[in-house]
């Protein structure tokens, strides 16, 4: 007997209503991002390892999925390095080639080869599956999609206001209450100098980015570990548990960091922002969070993070300004900020909140019944009529049993079902039955084409 198939752990296939479900998703976001100029991209799922490698630290390289050199992949490696079993070494000598690991190093590369073609500033979106070797658990793939945008070669703060605008629309659009978080990574910076830390920047945003998932006491013990002394970590507290409205937290923390001109112009950049919103009207509350840091280090000014209310899941989107995105392939000064979309916990939010419109999981409205030859040919020209006025129609391809065709249109919930036997052809008519009500009507094509459509 053979061996039933299976699919690589981490990764999954989706059925008509979940495509149904995601395809919406896209749309609605590829809709918006177009609404403010951005423009789509793709690039290749493979990459060379030399764009990829040293990109994301070296637990990121070691989640790269290399591929195999084509041909006799054996060709450059000795018996010796054979029996050394050096996985690294052999790798370089095996594979030139890795599935990408996110979809922000190739747009690096794809901004440095093709720069004199690119009218900057550049607003790009993309919207491709990505991989990574990582240990599959819930929530956690090793194929999965990202969904992001980005506004390259522009410094104004604008673009973070633009960003924000977005982020709002759509989650708008999808019927979904959202908060939207914001930060400046130049006022984490400014902390770390005002408690006398500023070498422990990167240890104190990773330790404080933790505080909703580990607590205050841990993110506390965190920061001993890493080195920061009880007057620092004292110093801190009232900073991480501040609250009020934005305006009046702003306030707080341009007199904590008057001493840091780094961390006044993060205020400066994030006052901006928001005074900047406030006047636009957003539809979802914009929350200024002094303890959001986001672990990517190359985020240099405003940071975003967006949770969703109504469902307890990690964050849905995020994203922030970076100062030198191309500088890793050699092409230094091109500053840019950029979000990205959680496809898939925006799945898992819809679906737990039911989000979904009925046209965006709908299929085939109308299904003609198939008689035999005779009654084909004279459903035909109305089955093209009613494609023709938008209305998703099927005609059952064989002549079989009745109780089979209805059986068929009862699964895949079709609401319509038309039929033409002697009498309706007769007649010049067909029969419609609307399958919820069970209701019959003796119609004309273009009858049945006006009250399925309406």
């Amino acid at each position: 007997m053979a061996q039933k198939p299976s699919i690589p752990k981490g990764t999954r296939d989706f059925s008509p209503m979940e495509m149904a479900k995601r395809n919406y998703i896209f749309d609605t976001i590829k809709q918006v991002y177009q609404l403010y100029g951005f423009q789509q991209i793709e690039t290749p799922a493979m990459e060379t390892l030399q764009t990829l490698m040293g990109k994301y630290g070296e637990e990121g390289d070691k989640l790269l999925f290399k591929v195999l050199n084509s041909g006799d992949f054996l060709s450059k490696v000795t018996n010796e390095e054979l029996q050394e079993r050096n996985s690294l070494h052999l790798a370089a000598k095996l594979c030139e080639k890795g599935l990408r690991y996110d979809l922000t190093v190739p747009f690096a590369r794809y901004v440095v080869m093709h720069r004199e073609e690119l009218q900057l500033p550049f607003k790009r979106y993309q919207m491709q599956p990505v991989w990574r070797a990582d240990r599959p658990q819930k929530g956690r793939y090793r194929e999965f999609w990202q969904f992001d945008g980005d506004i390259v070669g522009s410094d104004s703060l604008l673009n973070e206001v633009e960003l924000m605008q977005i982020v709002d629309t759509v989650f708008s659009r999808f019927g979904v209450r959202v908060q939207i978080k914001i930060n400046n990574r130049k006022i984490l910076t400014g902390i770390a100098e005002v408690i006398g830390a500023a070498d422990k920047i990167v240890d104190i945003t990773v330790a404080i980015d933790k505080l909703d998932k580990i607590g205050l006491d841990n993110v506390n013990a965190e920061l001993r570990e890493d080195g920061l002394n009880e007057e620092q970590i004292s110093k801190l507290q009232p900073i991480i548990s501040l609250e009020g409205t934005n305006e009046e937290k702003l306030n707080v923390i341009a007199e904590v960091l008057a001493s840091s001109e780094t961390g006044l112009k993060g205020v400066e950049e994030t006052r901006f922002i928001l005074d900047t919103l406030k006047t636009l009207g957003l539809k979802n509350e914009i929350q200024l969070d002094l303890t959001l840091a986001r672990g990517l280090n190359y985020y240099t000014g405003a940071i975003f993070e967006v949770k969703a209310l109504d469902v307890q899941i990690g964050s849905i989107t995020g994203g922030g300004r970076y100062d030198n995105l191309t500088g890793i392939f050699g092409m230094p000064g091109i500053s840019g900020v950029g979000i990205s979309f959680g496809v898939d916990r925006i799945f898992d939010v819809l679906n737990a909140l039911d989000c979904y419109p009925k046209d965006a999981t709908d299929g085939t409205q109308l299904l003609f019944i198939n008689f035999g030859e005779k009654e084909t040919a004279y459903c035909l020209p109305i089955v093209a009529k009613a494609r023709e006025a938008g209305i998703r129609t099927e005609i059952f391809p064989d002549s079989t049993k009745m109780k089979k065709q209805m059986s068929y249109a009862n699964a895949k919930q079709i609401p319509f079902v038309a039929l033409a036997g002697e009498n309706e052809m007769a007649e010049g008519k067909f029969t419609l039955k609307n399958m919820s009500t069970g209701e019959q009507q003796l119609l004309s094509g273009e009858e049945i084409i006006k009250l399925v459509k309406d």
